[in-house]
């Protein structure tokens, strides 16, 4: 005896119509007759009496309908409580974010996230690029949050945006004043720059040697703090994401100057495994961050496909 043969005699009863029944659960008025016949045959009752036009339920059928009625609540009692239960937006939300994202963003999307579902907590983990990724593919992290994210089969994109990049000296720095540095100025510069396997240096090598611009490397990090530090004793200029010194040109320990090359933007996304289902606590999480950075209403996910 199936749930929705209950509910078609509900229908049928609710109605006093076998055909108006019928409609309501989509079969045809010869079914829904054959499914009241089924079930009279199973209880050993009459529910219905058909020699009168419109057909009268039986008292067994009267009977039958109000503990049916009584029984498809409690089912829908229970599959809202369930799908409420689904929806709870609690427990961890892990997260691996790149340093420069978890020391210079992570902190304020924290606090709403948290001040919004208060039952529901985020583990901030800052690591290198590779790491992320691995932290995500080995389900150490729900989410990583990284520049340049790499396309992988076992891994979707959702994209959040693309940096500015910006000239960084030192304050007393030859350029410090000017309105606009352009490609050229950097010819024989002292540059720190990224160490050669992260993304980031490469994208920033491919632009200037499409210039022809070939800047004088004369320290290497793999860190945006740690380059920082060395414009900061003057050891040379950088090309950084304009918001990760926003601070520093605040209180002017570095000089930070538009530069002349557009399209040379840092992408920042989100990664996930591709065939792990989000929880309801770590959708709401990527969707306030999506929001945060200019998606509204949340934007759906776009799966990078490797090319």
């Amino acid at each position: 005896m199936h749930l929705e043969t209950l509910r078609l005699f509900c229908d049928i009863v609710r109605l006093r119509s076998f055909s108006r029944g019928a409609e309501q659960s989509f079969v045809s008025q010869s079914a829904a007759s054959q499914a009241v016949q089924q079930l009279e045959r199973d209880l050993g009752v009459a529910l219905v009496d058909r020699t009168k036009r419109p057909f009268v339920v039986t008292p067994e059928g009267q009977t039958f309908y109000e503990a049916c009625r009584s029984l498809l609540e409690t089912w829908e009692k229970a599959r809202a409580e369930v799908a409420s239960v689904k929806a709870r937006v609690d427990g961890t939300v892990r997260v691996a974010a790149i340093y420069s994202v978890g020391l210079h963003d992570m902190s304020h999307h924290l606090q709403r996230f948290m001040s919004l579902y208060p039952n529901a907590r985020v583990q901030l983990e800052c690591l290198h690029p590779h790491k992320v990724v691995e932290a995500v593919l080995r389900d150490e992290a729900d989410v990583g949050i990284m520049s340049y994210p790499p396309t992988d089969r076992a891994l979707s994109v959702v994209p959040l945006r693309a940096e500015p990049m910006a000239f960084v000296c030192h304050p007393n720095h030859r350029l410090a004043r000017r309105r606009l540095v352009a490609p050229h100025d950097l010819n024989g510069e002292p540059f720190v720059a990224f160490d050669r396997e992260l993304t980031i240096r490469k994208a920033i090598d491919r632009a200037l040697r499409q210039r022809g611009v070939k800047a004088n490397i004369v320290m290497e990090f793999d860190n945006i703090e740690t380059i920082k530090q060395a414009i900061m004793i003057a050891a040379g200029v950088s090309i950084l994401p304009r918001h990760t010194v926003e601070k520093e040109a605040s209180i002017r320990t570095l000089a930070v100057l538009p530069f002349g090359i557009a399209d040379l933007v840092r992408p920042v996304g989100i990664i996930h495994r591709r065939q792990k289902p989000l929880t309801p606590s770590v959708n709401r999480f990527v969707e306030l961050l999506q929001a945060s950075n200019g998606d509204t209403p949340p934007a759906r996910q776009r799966e990078t496909r490797p090319r």
